[in-house]
């Protein structure tokens, strides 16, 4: 899908490219102490298994500090490539010093402005962090949080409105500090020597129309390339969908090189979920693909049955574990559309629409489930085995057409009158 995108500078993290032309880029973050190198270690490998293309961890001690260099070389012996991002808050300045090995092992850092100190002291420790950047070549993101937003800046800015002719509201004052304190760190930071093509910036709130009004402002002022998110989004559905609802707008106006779905984890909950998140929510709107995705109905009176549920779920769950495997082996195959429908009303339309697709029977219907493969009907599968039966079709179709040499047919109708052999179950 065509969309017309902002027009940013492009930063490179070690080999991902953000902004410019470049797809909007995945990032997560760990939960895990990152003194504790074999947790940090393991759960940035699940993170990047799932999909999530760069990987944020807390660098907020001398422990934590002198563990990155080991879990970066842990992770490149594991064949885990991910450019680790260091999050640093009130002593970056002496960790990115006093840790050679850390600053040279991170692909980029993240400095918060309303972390780094107060007044001159502000001013020095800034300056050496943005220092340590140039020494070791890395790229920043400058990131401005409202919960942690320069108080002294925000103190002036609030004075200055008071007096002004047009006073804004409170709110509206700052909003406009977060942009300002962002804009100034970065061009404070090119000032000291670091190109615009190294920098990155953000503005983070909660709020999903406080995001959609700071990130509109900050792609009208300026063209660095921009992370986009809500902080503290949220648990469950609640993260979910004000995350959605907010970065979708702004994505589909064209801002945003970078995005993060900040979910609070449900207690034992997977820290992947916020990379799925994040890949669906740029794979519904057509901008990127990840995994072939599962078409299913919601269910209604004429399917009191939960077969087509449970396929629908075993159909996904597999289809996305099998990518990393599959990603080098079939090019093209996150782009395969499936459908795993309920009845006969809706079931056969969407199923020919899909590359592959079941109708599964609903209530009172005959308990038989075509099959539609590039739009035709291929084979009618019965009895107790259609999940197992299904899979080895949709396996079947990967092979066959998204295998290195295989002429991939993607104008409708082309595959007419192919069939799968399979046998029907009685």
């Amino acid at each position: 899908m065509d969309m017309a995108r902002r027009v940013s500078r492009q930063v490179m993290v070690d080999k991902v490219a953000i902004g410019g032309a470049a797809p909007v880029v995945v990032q997560s973050m760990t939960n895990t102490d990152t003194a504790d190198a074999e947790a940090t270690t393991r759960q940035v490998f699940d993170l990047w298994r799932a999909g999530s293309e760069l990987v944020r961890i807390t660098v907020n001690s001398p422990a934590a500090a002198a563990q990155v260099a080991r879990i970066r070389g842990q992770l490149d012996g594991m064949g885990c490539p991910v450019p680790l991002v260091g999050d640093f808050h009130f002593n970056g300045h002496k960790l990115l010093t006093q840790y050679p090995d850390c600053a040279r092992a991170l692909a980029k850092y993240r400095i918060n402005p309303g972390n780094v100190g107060k007044g001159a002291k502000r001013d020095d420790s800034f300056a050496t962090m943005i220092e340590a950047a140039l020494k070791y070549g890395k790229p920043v993101r400058i990131g401005v949080n409202w919960g942690s937003l320069e108080a002294a800046l925000l103190a002036r800015m609030m004075d200055e409105n008071r007096f002004s002719a047009h006073p804004l509201n409170a709110d509206a004052v700052l909003r406009e500090a977060l942009i300002v304190s962002a804009l100034e760190s970065a061009a404070q930071a090119e000032k000291l020597g670091l190109p615009a093509e190294r920098i990155v910036i953000s503005c983070k709130v909660s709020g999903v129309q406080d995001l959609i009004l700071v990130y509109r402002e900050l792609a009208r002022r300026c063209d660095y390339a921009l992370h986009l998110g809500l902080t503290e989004a949220g648990m469950g559905s609640k993260g979910i969908v004000a995350s959605s609802a907010a970065m979708a707008v702004l994505l589909q106006e064209g801002i945003g090189d970078t995005i993060r779905v900040s979910l609070t984890p449900e207690p034992g909950g997977e820290r992947t979920r916020e990379v799925i998140v994040a890949q669906e929510l740029l794979q519904t709107m057509g901008l990127r693909s990840f995994t072939p995705m599962v078409a299913a109905c919601p269910g209604c009176g004429r399917t009191t049955s939960t077969v087509f549920q449970t396929l629908a779920e075993r159909i996904q769950t597999w289809l996305r574990d099998s990518m990393p495997a599959w990603k080098g082996r079939y090019p093209g195959v996150e782009e395969m559309r499936v459908a795993v429908m309920g009845c006969v009303v809706n079931g056969p339309g969407e199923s020919r629409h899909a590359d592959v697709g079941i109708s599964l029977p609903g209530s009172n219907e005959l308990p038989v489930a075509p099959v539609y493969v590039d739009g035709e009907k291929t084979v009618t599968l019965k009895g107790l085995r259609i999940a197992e039966e299904f899979q080895a079709i949709v396996e079947t179709y990967v092979k066959e057409n998204y295998s290195p040499g295989a002429q991939r047919r993607r104008a409708r109708g082309s595959n007419a009158g192919k069939t799968i052999p399979l046998e029907v179950l009685p």
